[in-house]
């Protein structure tokens, strides 16, 4: 058994600027766990074009209020105590409201090594 804080990660390679907000990579590949937990911070007022080619990710929303749209041009509200899921390795695009962050607790499967960054320049859209 293990604790580990967001203040404890905050002092390692695991706290990452990702382009659009932050994430404290909670657990990782390291933990042996067999997936990852993020605190994921989207800023306000951001958008993202992102597409996990490597991972399975599901992200529960704990604050702040933004939304998930798919390549077919769905939009799906994210809110406190919504959870949504990409299953399929889905290309989306993820905003947060221009009022607020949103805060998100992401899981990825297979786990993260903790240090990948986004490329928001990438057109076909971030992937790691």
């Amino acid at each position: 058994m293990f604790i580990r804080s967001k203040s404890d990660v905050e002092k390692n390679p695991y706290f990452v600027e990702w382009g659009a907000g932050t994430s404290h990579r909670l657990l990782t590949e390291r933990d042996a766990m067999g997936f990852t937990l993020c605190h994921t911070v989207v800023r306000a007022g951001t958008e993202s074009l992102l597409h996990y080619r490597n991972h399975l990710e599901a992200c529960y929303c704990i604050a702040g209020e933004g939304e998930v749209e798919d390549m077919q041009g769905s939009i799906y509200p994210v809110r406190p105590g919504d959870v949504y899921v990409l299953d399929q390795h889905d290309r989306h695009y993820l905003r947060a409201s221009k009022e607020q962050d949103l805060i998100l607790l992401s899981v990825f499967n297979p786990p993260l090594r903790g240090d990948e960054r986004h490329n928001l320049n990438d057109s076909s859209g971030s992937a790691y």
